[in-house]
């Protein structure tokens, strides 16, 4: 009877443990149900919202001035300077062969916020920038020379001045430059502009339509 009542005692406490551990199991499980739901379904949890502005702006800035066309102008100037005299004893005529390039810019340094129209999508955007301008007329010292000259006699003999080229070179940077008015360097500078803001701006993610208007 004595082993019988040890071994029923035995019995009872291993059952007791199982229950309990089952118990255990089940609780743990309800808490980490309970945990995933409340996690999920938090009435006081937060949402985060990042927002940015577009870095349009600042990069097209960074440009401050863009080189978008140069043009190679040539000239022939003729400069004559006579006097009462027969050309043969007094006189000169002289070709100077100016060479000089002008190029086409655009100023953005003066570009603001107020220049830049994004779209609400913010995928197409409407820019509008300062008319190109030409730069003064950078002659090439090493293309421009004199073609051929006349003189008279004493002119040979007498006339050493060492700044006759300096009139040359003056009216050859006068027309060089009213030529380069008179060209497509404008509009070529217009066109290169808008097309290296558009890459710019698709590199950018913009995807949309890129307009550039030049008042």
């Amino acid at each position: 009877m004595v082993r019988t009542e040890s071994g029923r005692g035995l019995r009872g406490t291993l059952v007791r443990w199982g229950l309990g551990a089952v118990a255990l199991v089940v609780v743990f499980t309800l808490l980490g149900a309970v945990t995933n739901l409340i996690h999920l379904r938090n009435p006081f949890g937060e949402t985060t919202t990042i927002r940015s502005s577009p870095v349009l702006l600042k990069s097209i800035s960074e440009l401050k001035r863009f080189e978008a066309a140069s043009g190679e102008f040539q000239v022939v100037v003729e400069v004559q300077n006579s006097s009462w005299l027969p050309s043969f004893l007094a006189g000169s005529d002289t070709f100077f062969l100016g060479d000089g390039t002008v190029g086409a810019y655009v100023d953005f340094g003066s570009l603001g916020a107020d220049k830049v129209q994004v779209s609400s999508d913010r995928l197409s955007a409407t820019i509008t920038l300062p008319k190109p301008v030409l730069d003064p007329v950078a002659l090439d010292v090493h293309k421009s020379y004199i073609i051929g000259q006349q003189q008279g006699v004493f002119d040979r003999l007498f006339n050493n001045d060492p700044n006759q080229v300096q009139p040359l070179l003056v009216e050859a940077t006068k027309q060089i430059d009213g030529a380069a008015a008179k060209s497509q360097l404008v509009t070529i500078a217009e066109k290169d502009t808008t097309q290296m803001l558009q890459g710019l701006l698709h590199s950018l993610g913009f995807t949309g339509t890129i307009a550039v208007n030049y008042k």
